[in-house]
């Protein structure tokens, strides 16, 4: 009897043992995360420390990384783009910018009224990648040769200014546009864009002391090129050309196009919230009008 007793004891106690490695087992299994390591003989007895997996340290096969993601996605400045101090600069990527120039004629009485007549668009090296004359909506009563270049043959089979408009607003959707006095060029249009996403050479004050003139002055794009680009532009009797004045306006944004983004992304960081361009009183503020353009309308 005794000797039954004490054999039942030994399998009852190797059946708890063996329940319990197998718990334990089955628990390292499922955590997957740890593994059992010894130490030197004078740690101590054998511990389970964590051990990091491939699966911890990058996504699953056939998925990608959430945060890189939108990253790549939002590099520009989207509606859904994240706070201004997390954007990145739209033109870290040269197919985002595009440079413009118009030209325009006058219209109504005594020609008052300035009208498209010419669209020039240049990608960020200087290419054309559009040019067309375009119909004014009005008759022409002055075309302004000496300045516009314009002249009565270049508009007989122009582009009516409806379909211009829309072709010009296909390539500057989303793009950083570059312009010297840009707000005219937007105005003959009849075009608004958002306000972070233009490079008013016009009114940038690191071009115009690189030049030498005082911080507050506003020289015009004849002048900058002279001076910083030796480069002699509208000059003659033939009145300017839009592809060259936007090359111009194109070269000098790229003299200072490293301070001036940076300049720019400090600026924005410092902004709670980027401003709404979504109406058109925007480019009604005196604060987006170079001086000389006030004082002149007053």
């Amino acid at each position: 009897m005794e000797g039954a007793a004490e054999r039942r004891k030994r399998c009852l106690d190797s059946g708890l043992v063996s329940r319990r490695k197998r718990k334990a087992r089955d628990r390292s299994e499922s955590l997957g995360t740890n593994k059992l390591v010894r130490k030197s003989h004078h740690d101590g007895p054998p511990v389970l420390v964590p051990a990091r997996t491939p699966e911890l340290l990058a996504p699953p096969t056939g998925t990608s990384d959430p945060l890189s993601e939108n990253w790549e996605v939002d590099s520009g400045f989207s509606e859904t783009s994240p706070p201004a101090s997390g954007r990145s600069s739209p033109c870290l990527c040269s197919t985002m910018m595009v440079a413009l120039d118009c030209e325009m004629v006058g219209t109504g009485p005594g020609g008052r009224c300035s009208e498209l007549a010419r669209c020039s668009i240049l990608d960020y090296h200087g290419n054309v990648l559009y040019d067309k004359y375009v119909r004014p909506s009005q008759r022409v009563t002055n075309y302004r040769t000496p300045w516009s270049g314009i002249r009565s043959h270049h508009l007989c089979k122009a582009t009516p200014f409806g379909q211009a408009r829309d072709q010009v607003l296909a390539i500057l959707e989303g793009k950083v546009v570059v312009g010297h006095s840009v707000f005219n060029d937007f105005a003959a249009l009849d075009v608004v864009h958002p306000g972070h996403m233009i490079r008013d050479t016009s009114c940038n004050w690191l071009l115009t002391q690189l030049a030498g003139f005082p911080r507050s002055h506003h020289p015009s794009l004849k002048i900058l090129a002279s001076r910083l680009l030796k480069r002699q532009i509208q000059a003659g009797r033939r009145g300017h050309c839009s592809v060259e004045d936007a090359r111009a306006a194109l070269d000098l944004y790229k003299l200072v196009e490293g301070e001036w983004e940076e300049q720019l992304q400090s600026t924005l960081a410092e902004q709670e919230a980027p401003p709404s361009f979504a109406a058109s009183s925007h480019y009604m503020q005196d604060e987006y009008w170079p001086c000389n353009v006030i004082n002149d309308n007053q």
